[in-house]
């Protein structure tokens, strides 16, 4: 028989990826899924695991599983930043991992529906602490872009109208029957087109905008007007050189202004020497040092959901730089959420 110990807690050693469930920064799991299960909450972590809608290298399925791994070094109790002095799992919100969304493998249009589904179930709980939120905000951990556009749905259920920030080398508007829908309708909804498509279904307000944006376009004019006409404008990747992070901040707060935010992180905003590890790599993108820097400067924004997606550990190195920095980015995101209240009537 193997002695467990004492009973003491501290028996047991530190908390770590090498045993137990695996959650994002070791946060209690919650079965936000079932129907049966009475939970509150007010900020949850929910995995998509699809990348059946991308034009690159798959493999951003086990995106969800890379960046829970990349966070096992980050333990609730001991999660004080250095620049800010303040911990986001001690700021009286709830944070909870509600896993992975099962998705079907098989079919496009069900999978997506079947996100959607989710993000509505996981965000139609009860909040734990009112002050935070009005209802549960929802960080998804994708996936390809394209599981982006399922949760605007859900969200556009509860808050209407969104503005977005974009963060992404690609613009991501481009019209279906540019892309996808010259083949057919199923392939029109791909994750180079669903903001187009969150445009038309009126998902998304013309205060919208993109960040760190450098993938060649194929027809630059016409790719452009649509993607005016999608109502975003544009920070390109080297504006960073002569705006400052600073810059790039102001921008994105003047564009976005006092309305409610999502904020989407395709990790291919970074530049490959710091995020290999995904499906469509642009060469001279940001530094991870520059893309939280960026983010933090986000504070006061009404955040009331967001994701990082197109994560493909496959492609990661030994060191698991892309999956490291992706759970950083989704700390950034955390500090946003519980650091500006929102309500549904804001």
């Amino acid at each position: 028989m193997v002695e467990l110990g004492t009973g003491n807690e501290h028996d047991f050693g530190t908390p770590g990826s090498s045993w137990g469930l695996a959650t994002y920064a070791n946060l209690p799991h919650e079965p936000c899924l079932s129907k049966k299960a009475d939970m509150s909450y007010d900020i949850a972590i929910l995995g998509a695991p699809f990348d059946t809608s991308t034009t690159g290298r798959p493999g951003a399925r086990f995106g969800p599983r890379g960046i829970r791994a990349g966070s096992w070094r980050i333990y609730p109790d001991e999660a004080w930043s250095v620049y800010t002095g303040e911990n986001v799992f001690k700021s009286g919100a709830k944070i909870v991992d509600c896993g992975d969304v099962p998705m079907t493998w098989l079919d496009n249009t069900v999978a997506l529906k079947q996100l959607e589904k989710a993000h509505a179930m996981v965000a139609g709980r009860k909040t734990k602490s009112k002050h935070i939120s009005a209802i549960p905000r929802v960080i998804a951990l994708g996936g390809d872009h394209t599981t982006t556009l399922p949760a605007l749905r859900a969200a556009f259920r509860h808050w209407g109208k969104i503005s977005v920030i974009h963060f992404d080398a690609h613009i991501d508007t481009w019209n279906p029957k540019v892309l996808g829908g010259d083949i057919s309708d199923y392939a029109a909804v791909n994750h180079g087109t669903f903001l187009h498509i969150a445009h038309e279904e009126g998902l998304i307000t013309n205060a919208s905008i993109h960040a760190g944006i450098r993938a060649p376009l194929a027809q630059p004019k016409r790719d452009m007007a649509n993607d005016i006409r999608c109502g975003f404008s544009a920070i390109n990747a080297r504006a960073l050189d002569r705006l400052g992070t600073d810059g790039v901040v102001k921008l994105l707060k003047e564009r976005v202004g006092d309305s409610n935010v999502y904020i989407s992180v395709d990790i291919d905003v970074l530049d490959p020497a710091f995020a290999p590890a995904t499906g469509t790599a642009e060469p001279g993108g940001w530094t991870s040092r520059e893309l939280l820097t960026i983010l933090d400067g986000l504070v006061g924004l009404k955040a009331i959901g967001a994701d990082v997606v197109e994560v493909a550990p496959v492609y990661d190195n030994p060191g698991e730089t892309t999956v490291l920095v992706a759970a950083e980015v989704v700390q950034s995101l955390l500090y946003l959420m519980v650091k500006t209240p929102v309500s549904v009537t804001s």
